[in-house]
């Protein structure tokens, strides 16, 4: 009998470890692409039994897949409006955080793209122009905007090919289907991206700002792997990726924007 009790605390005591293992679901933004990835590296640097997926996309999509019942535990979306609406439908189980101001830039893959300015698309040799489906799409908004803006949306609209989200549109620049994409600095800056090519910062002004934001979902009420993910993300490690991936965060500037 003694034998048998020992066996049982033997087998608790393995399974210890893995007694509070979570798992959670996150929609993020495609602008989040590689600085999430990173986050979650750390995060589970420091919570090695946890189970953290993360699904990229439009934050339009995941607005109307949330409101739909998808199994989302925390959403972060490129448009703090998202995450709003959903609080104010009854869908949100925390208030909506605000996590940073996204920029947009000119991206070439190949060609370098930093002295070229929105003017510079309506040379004849560039056929194509890759942005976010502004319907759906944060990033592609603001696009539209600055070309609007800048009074050059009529004559380039012709030109323009229009990706699911943000990260597609740079797939389209990769793919050589587009010359050149108007997409997310935290994309640009990224080594995967920013090799060959090179970027210029679209000014600020001549668009509404990005400000992003998230939510913990109603379905993740009651799951504390969500909570604990989403306090990391005001962590100084959490922070300083946001940063270096050109996110300028509350109270800070956007002068530092896309350094390293």
């Amino acid at each position: 009998m003694n034998h048998f009790r020992n066996l049982l605390l033997a087998v608790s005591l393995l399974c210890a470890p893995f007694a509070h293992a979570g798992e959670i679901t996150i929609a993020a933004a495609a602008d989040l692409k590689f600085a999430m990835s990173e986050i979650v590296t750390r995060f589970k640097g420091l919570h090695p039994t946890e189970k953290v997926e993360v699904i990229y996309g439009s934050s339009g999509k995941f607005h109307t897949q949330i409101q739909q019942g998808a199994p989302y535990d925390l959403y972060f979306s490129a448009d703090v409006e998202f995450p709003r609406e959903l609080a104010k439908a009854g869908l949100a189980a925390s208030e909506v955080t605000p996590y940073a101001f996204g920029r947009i830039v000119l991206w070439r893959a190949t060609l370098d793209a930093s002295r070229m300015t929105l003017e510079s698309l309506v040379a004849p040799s560039i056929h194509h122009i890759a942005i976010a489906n502004p319907k759906h799409a944060p990033y592609g908004k603001r696009a539209e905007e600055a070309l609007r803006a800048s009074g050059l949306w009529e004559r380039l609209e012709p030109k323009l090919v229009y990706g699911e989200n943000i990260a597609h549109a740079a797939q389209f620049v990769q793919t050589g289907n587009a010359q050149v994409g108007i997409i997310a600095l935290a994309l640009a800056v990224n080594p995967e991206l920013s090799g060959p090519g090179g970027y210029w910062l679209i000014p600020d002004t001549l668009h509404k700002p990005l400000e992003q934001g998230f939510i913990i979902t109603r379905r993740a009420e009651n799951n504390p792997l969500a909570k604990r993910f989403a306090e990391y993300l005001s962590s100084q490690s959490a922070r300083a990726v946001m940063t270096r991936y050109g996110f300028v965060l509350s109270g800070e500037t956007s002068d530092a924007a896309g350094k390293p």
